[in-house]
């Protein structure tokens, strides 16, 4: 699969990081802009790549252009037929990946890092922070959250109230029903951090992947880091 990936990479540079022993694809696509505003390190949904053609591949190209290096990682992959569940077992195997794209992008002299994650990779970005804090990112972008499995809810609330960093919560108006039952909450705890710019937005009109809104995600990202 790995290199299907590559092969197929028409924007950006595939990076082979290890994370302790395991060695994962990584995509880094360069800003040409004179002044960087940074990186933005990208976690992709449940079963999916770093290129993948919706959330991941417009977002890892597109901030690109409005400033951003970019570094979009292949998360840990179940069988199609995982459930929720089945995934949350792995969510361990993913921090070291977080880990070593943070080394990376120090190793070059990033160290402004926006951590972005789709669906199930919040998840899993979540869980990272609970383990390692965030005092190696400036910010987050969780965009789909707590999208789980029918009769799987989440075992806990995401510790939002514990970042001290700025949170975007960025979903479809026609995104999955849990998506939307725990909006409310999430906005609670977030507001419980007390960053004036927490902000929780929705796209009208998309669903769980964006389809057909690759543009109006892109903008309420890059919009929302503008603000930074």
């Amino acid at each position: 699969l790995a290199d299907e990936i590559v092969d197929s990479i028409l924007d950006g540079d595939p990076l082979d990081l290890m994370a302790g022993s395991h060695e994962f694809l990584a995509i880094y696509t360069e800003t040409e802009v004179e002044k960087p505003r940074g990186a933005v390190i990208l976690l992709h949904g449940r079963g999916f790549h770093p290129d993948w053609a919706q959330v991941a591949q417009p977002l890892r190209v597109g901030l690109v252009e409005a400033g951003w290096h970019t570094l979009s990682l292949q998360m840990p992959v179940l069988n199609k037929e995982a459930k929720f569940y089945d995934y949350v077992s792995i969510f361990p195997e993913s921090y070291p990946r977080i880990e070593a794209a943070l080394d990376h992008l120090h190793q070059q002299g990033i160290n402004n890092i926006v951590l972005l994650a789709h669906s199930c990779g919040t998840h899993m970005a979540m869980g990272w922070f609970e383990k390692f804090g965030d005092q190696r990112i400036s910010a987050f972008v969780g965009i789909g959250m707590g999208a789980t499995d029918y009769r799987q809810p989440m075992e806990k609330p995401f510790p939002l109230d514990r970042l001290s960093v700025p949170i975007l919560d960025l979903y479809g108006g026609e995104d999955y029903p849990a998506v939307h039952r725990l909006a409310m909450e999430r906005s609670v705890v977030a507001d419980k951090a007390g960053h004036p710019k927490s902000l929780q937005r929705i796209v009208p009109g998309a669903d769980h992947y964006f389809i057909d809104k690759d543009d109006e995600l892109l903008n309420a990202v890059s919009a929302w880091l503008t603000t930074l």
